[in-house]
Order: structure tokens, then sequence, then C-alpha cells
């Protein structure tokens, strides 16, 4: 056991000056270690300089998001493609429940040869069968007449010698009247199929077959609005309704099936601050990274930049973030052989002057 009372005054100086080694040691230690961790945190962030601008970005394909849905109201039928798929231009990929649609084209087609069948009949005239059988009606006609008038002629004579009675001359000039009827008739029933056909029904003809092809043209563009179809070669980025459910008229709320996009090349849309927009131009090289890609920069260069300040585009989660905030759209072509996911966020830096 130390004796407190016999330690002397070096002895006491001595403890306090290794407590005080020991306390300076630690402080150095615990710093040194600090200044790593921030010498690593910085390293991680990108040195921003007034020759770099940067701005939060949307990487999106060089088609952008193109939504796909249907000028008509209706049910989807069958459903052909899915998430991830590459798709050429043309490609099936939905139908809508058409058979109605498929039954007026149909129709369309039958009025259609009705009114083929008029035309030509009208422009070639009757048929040399058809010119023969009326004619021989109009000789009969006229041999009834002739007959019928021989015998109201006789009649007449008869009766005004008193040999038969007014009313026998009476049905005698009837049936005259009758078989002059009929002859008439069959002179015109000729003459419609023996002469050619009159310029105002050829046209009347021709009027309506133009009408009922117009008609058919129209039900089948309705009824190929119920298939879906890619309109460029592209990826499915997102397949929004399946098979059994309802859609809208696209074109008047929005109501895709699909969205896709083109994808061998990306772009990335840039907000750019408000403060910086003098210094962002055509041509520019710019980088992105994205913390899901630690460490890596992905070049590419402005393609564009818009002309009107607008509203952001890219919202970034932060508790701090201003909404209000004006930016200028920037557009970044990113360089050949990128992949980046379709939507993914991003912070771009556009370097203002050479680096």
């Amino acid at each position: 056991m130390i004796d407190l009372k016999k330690i002397t005054g070096f002895q006491k100086l001595s403890a306090l000056i290794a407590a005080a080694a020991i306390a300076i040691l630690l402080l150095q230690l615990v710093k040194g270690a600090d200044k790593k961790q921030v010498a690593a945190a910085v390293d991680d962030q990108p040195v921003i300089t007034k020759n770099v601008v940067a701005g939060p970005g949307l990487v999106e394909p060089d088609s952008e998001n193109v939504q796909i849905g249907s000028e008509l109201a209706g049910k989807l039928k069958t459903v052909l493609a899915e998430e991830g798929d590459h798709v050429k231009k043309g490609q099936l990929l939905a139908q809508l429940v058409n058979e109605d649609y498929r039954a007026q084209v149909e129709q369309s087609r039958a009025q259609v040869r009705e009114a083929e069948a008029a035309y030509e009949k009208v422009l070639n005239g009757s048929r040399p069968q058809e010119r023969k059988q009326y004619s021989a009606e109009m000789l009969q006609a006229e041999a009834v007449e002739t007959n019928a008038r021989a015998d109201f002629q006789r009649s007449q004579k008869l009766f005004e010698a008193g040999v038969i009675s007014r009313q026998d001359m009476d049905h005698a000039e009837r049936d005259l009247d009758v078989a002059d009827d009929q002859l008439k008739a069959a002179i015109q029933q000729f003459h419609l199929v023996d002469d050619r056909s009159r310029v105002e029904d050829i046209a009347s003809a021709k009027a309506q077959l133009d009408m009922a092809r117009a008609q058919l043209d129209g039900n089948q563009a309705i009824y190929e609005k119920t298939f879906l179809r890619a309109p460029f070669d592209g990826t499915i980025l997102r397949k929004h309704h399946r098979v059994g459910e309802s859609i809208t008229n696209s074109s008047v709320t929005a109501d895709p099936v699909f969205t896709m996009g083109d994808v061998s090349g990306l772009r990335v849309r840039v907000d750019v601050d408000e403060t910086d927009v003098s210094r962002v131009a055509d041509g520019q090289k710019v980088y992105v990274t994205a913390p899901a890609y630690p460490g890596e920069k992905f070049w590419g260069r402005v393609i564009r930049v818009a002309g009107q300040l607008g509203h952001k585009n890219v919202q970034t989660d932060e508790p701090k973030e201003k909404v209000d905030t004006k930016i200028l759209e920037t557009l970044v072509e990113l360089d050949p052989g990128v992949h980046l996911p379709v939507g993914l966020r991003v912070d771009a830096y556009i370097q203002t002057a050479a680096q």
C-alpha cells in the first residue's frame, strides 16, 4: 500500500506529465481517424467548381417514354407482350374484343359487291338474252293490238248497220284500249334494255359504288384500331393492363396499355437551377453518377437546352428540397454503350469549360 504522504512533489509532477502525454496521444489518434473519414467522404463526392453545373436528372430512352393505348374504349381480348420484351415496328401487342366491328366490315363488303354489280349493269347495258326477250314481248303485244284494232273496226261497222248492240261496241273499244296500253308498255321496256345507259344513270351508279367503298374503308379503319401495334422498334418498359380489363379512349383520357421506348440509346433529362442557366449550352461534356453505381461515371454531352424555364421534373425526396424552384430542362445524350435502367435518378455534372 502506497503512503500518499511519502510521495514527493517531483513524483507528483512526473505523474501529471505522463497523464497529459497519454491524453495528447489519444487526441491525435482520434483526430487522425476523423481526417481519414472526412477524406473518404470527400473522395466519394464530385468536386464542384465554377466550371461545373450540377443538377438532378432522370434516365430515359432516346425515343422518350411512349405510351401505347387505343383510340377506342373496350375490353382487352389478348395481351401479347410483357415487360422487357423487345418488339418490332408493327408487331401486334394487344387486341380488343372486336366481333361487332368485324361484322360491320363484312356488311360493308357485301354492300360494295352489290354496288359494283349495279354499276356494271348500268355501264354495260342489258344482256343479248334480255334484248331478245323484250323484243319478243313487244312483237306479241303489237300483234294483240293489231287484232284488237281490227275487231273494233269490224264491230263499229256492225253497230252502224244495227247488227250489234251498243254494249258489244263498247266491249270491242275497251279491248282495243287495253291492247294499245300493253303495246306502249312493251315498246318502252324494250327501249330501256336496248338503248345505251344515260350519262346521269351511270354517274348515279358510280356515286353509289364510291359511297359503299368509302363506308367499307371507314369500318376497316375502325376495326384496325382494335389492334394495338408497336409504333417503332423498342422495348416494353411497363405493362399497365391485363386480359379482361377495360380501357378508356386514350385520345380523351390517358389510359395506356403499355409504355415502351427505344433503349438502344439513352438520354438524361436534367433540371438545371435557374441561377445556372447562363452557363449551359449545347455540346458541353457531361457525366452522371448514381448511388446504385458507386464510383462510376457515365459520360455524355448536352444535345438540347429548353428555351423556357419550368417546374422541376426530378424530386430528390430530400426533406429540405424546394419544389417551387424554377429550372431549365436540359437534355443530355449518353455515350453509346452506356446501360442504365430507364427512370433511374442520377446526378448530372455539366462541364461548362474545358477540363
